[in-house]
């Protein structure tokens, strides 16, 4: 055991045990790098690297059923700094917005009485970022502002609302999962309610699970055939079976418009382009229904959880063909739909009645591990690893195989490789790689293998009732060694002990076959306990008394062969000395034995009175114990020691030999203090008994008292004696002024009394059916008073003290609280508790420390070298602070310290890695773009001999399509295709033909679009129109003139309403960039950045990107950092500085102009420069703000005239010592 250091004031905690079933749905994982999850009526925090409970939240008065922490994509500042905010819902409708930090509601919103069926923070950042929507049953949907608990807009619809998803492209669209099908909102709004109501949609499918029917993998291809239109627009019949069983509904973030349905056996992934479903993931007959799925961001992939508790990840196979090898036989019956292949799995758990897995939540930041919360209160967390797979194991699955990325942290890696740690699945796996490239393939590609690993697990208290006891106080003797330990007797017949001032468990000890009723301490590392079975027919047990010693964990049983078959052990009671152990039976006399030797010292006689109550005195005569003691060893001594020489010579052993024989003498001697206890009989009269030796003498008797019932419990401390009742009534007895006070509690029977510890402390905490009640003796008045129903919802079990002024309580919710006397509910500061881990999680430090811890990892430019010590910085905030600072640092993994102490890991691998360490959205998005487009724009730099590498590289690495509009034009385009091509195969009804040819046409795909527009059969009402277009795709190529009637005529198309057909046309006749300006003129922003992608040259497309950049920038829209993202994918690095300027993101701006300047991104001139003086200047002005000075003076000092003013003053308080060093 590590030596622990005495920490008297224990904060107050919860340990928690098995959730309940309400709970099921309760659980998120933050960008903060935190889990939360409801238990009962409370929320757990829990920090997910190190799998400890850094908090727990209670208000709620009814069962937690959804907990979302809010989202962190905003530029973080001292005005708007990190912190933690977690929303939470209850079964009753009321929501919670928390302060994590320091445990306090910050706000409660309450609207009906029923509970919350889904919840989310709204995502589009520079709206305010107070906004939470909420789902009120049956079917209201409500806007609230968080921060202030207004209602923004409420709006009800037709169906009873299961769930709801927001789309990640489009922060206008939402999803809303209904009783019978999906609603579609396209008009989503933080400032209003959606106008319409929506567009519903019913999904059909033939059969509820056609997964049955799949045999083997040939078969798979027919029954996706079979399952052609899931989505109608009208009500399906009533013998195909509707959406009721649809678990889940969520749009994939990896790629935009498509979405997935969560079945029991099957996960299908819908093209809401067509309506269509392009993908079926279904289970085999024999295989473990789906529980919850969870679609992945940077990669196509899906983290899936079955109902064993199994997690497994599939990821998307990429289209190229899996074997490589170019000159091959093609693939004569290509699999025309998403194949997503199981990549790995983790281990099942063992499910029971009362053990079954609840949800799983994965890391939004990094992508590689999930966290399985399971009833019973464990949580298992499981990350994945890869390992790069020999040559010689090539896969022979029909998988293809994965590969390693091609970049670290948007840069690519080459011959780096071998050293990167696993930080997030972008950096796991590459993208699926594009076809055409085999040749590349074998040269710095490398494949590989992922596995999940358990790399944390958090296990939560059995199932109640439990009986607890806290070890003896803590004293001025016992203070070196003394550990606050809490013993939890169980229903299964395991003790487990905790550890009070971390809250972890500090053993389990099994040693009973049956429910644990009872336990003593007999010392800081022993207790007895004892269990009872249930009771035969005759009413007798098996009685277990075991004495266990806590360090080596052995247990003896402490009354022998006896307890078979006997009436049940009531209670047992240890003396004041620990001396003596009283052991009261249901219907048998009372036996007392001798705790040191475990031998009976006396069973009472049969007519010996039955035992309601017992109590120890706390009187006894040790002092003349003592003199005893001193004499017996001296006689001793005078036998033992014949002359001086002898004694040199005699061994060691003989020695110990001598001892022992010395303490069998005392104990043969009877050299035992004398104590005393006081019992009660069936009639309420008190006898007072003494223990000495081995002898027991009756000393008196006190009639009893006529006011009490039959007396319960007794408590006795000091010159006080307390008795209770089965009426409620507690009796003070002054021993040394002889009177006696009764108090009416009129809360029925009285369980328990026990006194508080410490010297003259007279608190007692007293146990009754409905709750708990803590008295004052000495001054004979209530302190404080908890009653189940009314201020609580649980009903106590046990109780005890913790120290003189904390009580801790047992309820039947499965928990242990440890509560302040007052017995309110109080969540502790998360900063006052000791941790045996420490936890990098910088949302803890204040403002300006979290602030600057960032500002000292991103940019160390004024050192030869990185360094990872605040001590030696010239940072003035007070010691505490620095020491924080510092703990953060070290909590940090070896693999992340390698990295940012590693010299050639570039500034932008900094600003990412720092980005994903503190789960900062926006940064992250912001440096990923920059990162990619800096490196691959001042690639294209050099003259024109290495085009070719460039394009190649390009080729390989894209930006990940998730980027959607951002990516490179060729990859979007390429996507595109590919995804009309899908579409094309699955198209089942007219419609469907009409939207793929429509597509075709903009994509310029003028052959495949006459074919599906020559396919119209001659009975349908469009055929005559169809075939007319298809005549004028095919010779639109001729004459002038024609060119410009086509163009009168879509243009007055469009100016009639028409806006799509204008655009086809002007499509067809190469005026792709007029039609993108029409599209914009009519509000269809996202349409026109399609459309320019696919179709413009990169002048042209820039153009009308930037006007899109306009719009996103105005007023009304307000997406200024969607617009800087836009402005990066450009290149229009100055651009994007000047705005991150004009924003006030001074950070990110000075950080990116550096980085810029390294890849030499800037034409320097006047304007520029002034810009970048500006740029540093204020960064500066930030950095003296947090503290930083030395920070401050370094980009002071490269401000030129902007920074001169400020670097004076920042040099002023040193005097020239300062400037000496900076010459």
């Amino acid at each position: 055991m590590q030596p622990f250091t005495v920490n008297i004031k224990l904060s107050a905690r919860t340990l928690t045990g098995a959730l309940s079933a309400s709970n099921r749905g309760a659980a998120d994982w933050g960008w903060q790098g935190l889990i939360a999850y409801g238990c009962h009526s409370l929320v757990l925090v829990v920090d997910a690297n190190t799998a400890q409970t850094l908090q727990v939240l209670e208000r709620h008065k009814a069962n937690v059923v959804k907990v979302k922490w809010a989202k962190e994509n905003y530029h973080h500042n001292i005005g708007s700094p990190y912190s933690l905010r977690l929303a939470s819902a209850d079964a009753t409708g009321k929501i919670i917005v928390w302060d994590v930090a320091t445990g306090t509601a910050c706000c409660e919103i309450q609207e009906h009485a029923k509970p919350i069926q889904d919840m989310q923070w709204l995502w589009n950042q520079d709206a305010s970022r107070d906004l939470l929507l909420a789902v009120h049953p049956p079917n209201y949907i409500v806007l609230w502002n968080a921060d202030t608990g207004t209602k923004l807009w409420k709006k009800s619809y037709a169906e009873n609302i299961l769930s709801f998803s927001f789309d990640p492209f489009d922060p206008s669209h939402l999803a809303l999962l209904t009783s019978e099908g999906i609603v579609f909102i396209s008009d989503f709004s933080p400032s209003k309610a959606p106008a319409s109501s929506g567009k519903k949609v019913y999904i059909s499918s033939p059969h509820s699970s056609p997964s049955h029917r799949l045999a083997a993998t040939t078969g798979a291809k027919k029954a996706l055939d079979k399952v052609k239109i899931l989505i109608s627009n009208e009500k399906p019949s009533a013998e195909s079976v509707t959406l009721n069983d649809c678990l889940q509904l969520s749009y994939l973030p990896s790629k935009r418009n498509y979405m997935l349905l969560l079945y029991p056996r099957e996960i299908l992934i819908l093209d809401l382009e067509v309506n269509q479903t392009v993908g079926v993931i279904a289970i085999e007959r024999t295989g473990v229904p789906f529980l919850q799925v969870i679609p992945c961001f940077q990669r196509d992939g899906l983290f899936c959880l079955h109902e064993n508790g199994c997690i497994t990840l599939r990821v998307r196979r990429s289209n190229c063909s899996a074997t490589g090898i170019p000159n091959e036989e093609p693939d004569p019956d290509p699999v025309q739909e998403l194949v997503y292949d199981l990549r790995s799995q983790c281990d099942a758990i063992r499910v029971t009645k009362t053990v079954r897995p609840f949800s799983m939540v994965c890391c939004p930041v990094n992508e590689n591990s999930a966290a399985l919360i399971v009833s019973d209160g464990r949580v298992m967390i499981w990350e994945l690893k890869s390992s790069i797979a020999s040559k010689n194991l090539r896969n022979s699955s029909s998988a293809s195989p994965l590969y390693s990325p091609v970049s670290f942290c948007g840069i690519p890696v080459g011959a780096f490789q071998n050293k990167l740690p696993d930080l997030s699945l972008d950096n796991m796996i590459g993208q699926g790689t594009v076809a055409g490239e085999e040749q590349l393939k074998s040269s710095f590609l490398q494949e590989v293998h992922l596995k999940f690993l358990l790399t944390g697990l958090l296990s939560g208290l059995p199932l109640p009732p439990f009986a607890i006891r806290m070890c003896p106080p803590l004293t001025t003797k016992n203070i070196k060694q003394y550990e606050p330990l809490l013993a939890v007797g169980t229903s299964n017949g395991s003790v487990l002990v905790f550890h009070l001032t971390s809250g972890l468990l500090h053993k389990e000890l099994s040693i009973h076959s049956c429910e644990v009723k009872g336990i003593e301490w007999i010392s800081l590392s022993g207790f007895i306990s004892f269990a009872t079975s249930t009771p035969n027919n005759l009413g007798l047990v098996r009685n277990e008394l075991q004495l266990v010693d806590l360090p080596t964990g052995r247990s003896i049983p402490f009354r022998g062969e006896r307890g078979n078959d006997e009436p049940a052990i009531e209670m047992i009671k240890v003396s004041h000395l620990k001396q003596y152990l009283a052991v009261v039976f249901k219907d048998k006399p009372l036996e007392i034995w001798d705790v040191r030797t475990c031998t009976l010292l006396r069973e009472m006689s049969k007519n010996f009175p039955a035992v309601t109550a017992l109590e120890w005195s706390p009187s006894h005569n040790l002092k003349s114990l003592r003199k005893k003691q001193l004499a017996a060893r001296e006689a001793m001594a005078r036998q033992t020691v014949a002359s001086d020489t002898e004694v040199s010579s005699v061994e060691s052993s003989v020695i110990s030999l001598l001892q022992e024989a010395e303490s069998k003498s005392e104990l043969s001697q009877n050299i035992s203090a004398r104590e005393h206890f006081v019992f009660t009989d069936a009639d309420g009269q008190v006898y007072h008994l003494t223990v000495e030796g081995n002898s027991v003498k009756d000393s008196a008797r006190i009639p009893p008292d006529g006011s009490m019932g039959s007396i319960t419990c007794i408590a006795w401390k000091g010159d006080t004696l307390v008795l209770g009742d089965v009426d409620g009534n507690l009796n003070f007895w002054d021993l040394k002024a002889r009177v006696s006070r009764g108090i009416p509690t009129h809360r029925s029977w009285v369980k328990k009394i026990r006194f508080a510890p410490g010297k003259g402390n007279q608190k007692l905490i007293a146990m009754y059916n409905d709750g708990a009640e803590v008295w004052d003796s000495k001054e004979v008045q209530m302190v404080s008073s908890l009653r189940s129903g009314r201020n609580v919802n649980y009903r106590i079990l046990d109780v005890d003290w913790c120290t003189s002024d904390k009580v801790i309580l047992a309820s039947d919710d499965g928990c242990i609280r440890v509560l302040e006397m007052s017995m309110k509910p109080s969540c502790f500061r998360m900063d006052e508790q000791d941790l045996l881990e420490p936890a990098w999680c910088p949302y803890l430090l204040v403002p300006r420390a979290s602030l600057a811890l960032k500002a000292f990892l991103l940019h160390q430019p004024w050192n030869e070298k990185y360094s990872l010590d605040v001590m030696n910085i010239d940072y003035p905030e007070d010691e505490n602070i620095k020491n924080l600072i510092q703990e953060q640092l070290n909590s940090l993994s070896n693999d992340i310290k390698k990295l940012l102490l590693d010299p050639e890991f570039t500034l932008l691998q900094r600003c990412l890695l720092i980005a994903r360490l503190y789960g900062d959205e926006s940064e992250l998005h912001f440096w990923t773009i920059a990162a990619h487009y800096l490196h691959s724009l001042s690639q294209e730099k050099p003259a024109k001999p290495t085009d070719a590498v460039i394009l190649q590289e390009q080729l390989v690495n894209p930006l990940d399509i998730c980027y959607d509009i951002l990516c490179e034009s060729h990859y979007f385009q390429k996507f595109q295709l590919e995804r009309v091509n899908l579409q094309e195969v699955k198209r089942s009804t007219y419609d469907h033909t009409r939207k793929c040819a429509d597509q075709l046409l903009l994509l310029g795909q003028t052959d495949r679009a006459v074919q599906l527009l020559l396919e119209t059969s001659s009975e349908n009402a469009h055929y005559y129109c169809d075939s007319l277009k298809a005549c004028l795709v095919t010779t639109v190529t001729s004459s002038g003139p024609s060119q410009s009637t086509i163009k009168l005529v879509a243009t007055n198309m469009i100016a009639n309403g028409k806006l799509s057909e204008g655009v086809q046309l002007l499509c067809l006749i190469d005026k792709a960039a007029d039609a993108c300006r029409y599209l914009q003129t009519y509000g269809e922003w996202n349409r026109a950045a399609w459309l320019a992608k696919v179709r413009l040259n990169s002048e042209e497309c820039a153009d009308v990107l930037k006007r899109w950049v306009d719009h996103l920038c105005s007023p009304q829209i307000n997406q200024k950092s969607k617009a800087i993202l836009v402005l990066l994918s450009l290149g229009c690095f100055t651009k994007v500085a000047e705005m991150l300027h004009s924003m006030r993101y001074f950070d990110r701006a000075a950080l990116f102009v550096e980085a810029c300047l390294k890849y030499g991104a800037f034409e320097i001139n006047d304007d520029t420069n002034k810009l970048i003086h500006a740029v540093y200047a204020d960064y500066a002005k930030g950095l003296k703000l947090l503290g930083f000075r030395q920070g401050a003076i370094f980009f002071a000092s490269k401000a030129g005239e902007a920074g001169k003013d400020l670097l004076v003053e920042l040099k002023q308080p040193k005097g020239e010592a300062m400037e000496v060093t900076e010459e």
